[in-house]
């Protein structure tokens, strides 16, 4: 089985394929994304750096001028909502705008949150242990980020079941070939969660409080010139890339643990360290990442090895494939709790290295630690989980469990 993002067995085990891609090259040219796949560990890392390429081109290029065709008119609206955030801006607009936010998303911040993190998973995990089990992801995956995030950008608790059901349309959109019916899902999302926000900005310039959105209202009035657009789209990019991401590591980590159960019990000693949980969370993120692909664009021509890759070319940086190569990771297809060397890429590298890392972190270490606390009984895995059709932000359906 080869390379096809399409292929449910694919999704399901991508590694095999992934190991095929590293042996036929450094670069290797798929005909059914459009794209060059980059496979290895060290390009990877080194194109993450690399400013002759771009998460967008529109900061040098006209569509027509870059070979590309314009997105349809009526896609506008997501396409303005995602082209403003951090994930796709590019320098000098990227430098200021992530200067400005990190101002109002500091460690302190990520620090004052830490009780509230560990308090929610706790909840979370004592209602799952009083039902007796049910699916992980829905009972406490996805409800922590989502919490935190809101939280963070101080969204009511009765407006916090709206986010979730926007970020899941809005990101459907980062698949490879996305229909049009995930198209009109996420334009439609876009719209509303756009149109919330700016209600929300309007009500905290009347009425600060000490949430993230505040103090990003407060670095614009010092004059950092941060646009309503810009916050808008930092706060659906902190709820789509924080919460997606944690959601899906906390069930592919469980789901890997399942199956080496050995490191589970392994896992199970480090309840009550957590430098040892973290350094665990790293290896699960490594092992099997939420994030399989991050696409660049190529802005100037560029070699990969001895393939040249010409400008107006995409490439598919692989962060599942660069974080089991073996080039870099001894026993890369291995589990290993305690692996001290791992620079994995799930959180990118460069200018867009996450912003919300030491939150992403922090949320993992949490959940994991009230599911292995004093007092709470093994987990047990019911059934098999499935896969998500998506392959770029892969994830389970769900991961059943009793204790």
């Amino acid at each position: 089985m080869g390379f096809d993002p399409w292929d449910a067995a694919f999704v399901a085990d991508p590694y095999p394929a992934y190991r095929e891609l590293r042996e036929r090259g450094r670069a290797v040219w798929c005909e059914a994304t459009g794209q060059w796949l980059v496979p290895h560990h060290a390009d990877v890392s080194a194109l993450l750096r690399d400013r002759r390429l771009g998460r967008t081109y529109l900061h040098r290029f006209t569509h027509e001028a870059f070979g590309r065709q314009a997105p349809p008119a009526e896609h506008e609206p997501f396409h303005v909502l995602n082209g403003t955030g951090l994930l796709d801006l590019e320098d000098p607009a990227h430098a200021r705008v992530r200067r400005l936010v990190a101002k109002a998303f500091t460690p302190r911040t990520v620090e004052q949150l830490a009780p509230a993190v560990e308090r929610l998973a706790r909840e979370l995990v004592g209602r799952l242990v009083s039902d007796g089990g049910g699916d992980l992801l829905t009972a406490v995956a996805e409800p922590l980020p989502v919490a935190v995030i809101a939280e963070l950008l101080g969204v009511p608790e009765a407006d916090r079941g709206l986010l979730r059901p926007w970020s899941a349309d809005i990101c459907g959109m980062f698949e490879l070939r996305p229909d049009e019916e995930t198209a009109r899902r996420a334009v439609r999302a876009s719209v509303e969660f756009s149109d919330y926000l700016r209600g929300l900005i309007a009500d905290r310039r009347g009425r600060p409080g000490g949430d993230l959105i505040s103090g990003m209202i407060a670095a614009h009035d010092e004059g950092g010139r941060l646009s309503e657009q810009e916050m808008v789209s930092t706060c659906v990019l902190l709820l789509n890339a924080g919460h997606e991401a944690t959601v899906n590591a906390t069930a592919n980590g469980w789901w890997a643990l399942f199956r080496n159960p050995a490191q589970l019990e392994l896992l199970r000693t480090f309840r009550a360290d957590p430098e040892k949980l973290s350094t665990a969370v790293d290896e699960l993120l490594r092992y099997d990442t939420p994030l399989q692909m991050f696409e660049r664009w190529v802005l100037d021509d560029i070699h990969i090895g001895d393939t040249a890759i010409p400008r107006g070319a995409e490439v598919a940086l692989l962060f599942g494939s660069a974080n089991r190569d073996p080039a870099r990771f001894a026993d890369a297809d291995a589990l290993d709790l305690v692996r001290a060397d791992n620079p994995h890429l799930s959180f990118g590298a460069g200018i867009h290295y996450c912003l919300g890392a030491p939150l992403a972190r922090r949320e993992l270490v949490a959940s994991f630690g009230a599911l292995l606390a004093d007092g709470i009984p093994p987990l047990r895995l019911v059934r098999e989980p499935q896969w998500q059709d998506g392959y770029v932000m892969r994830g389970l359906r769900e991961l059943v469990v009793e204790f």
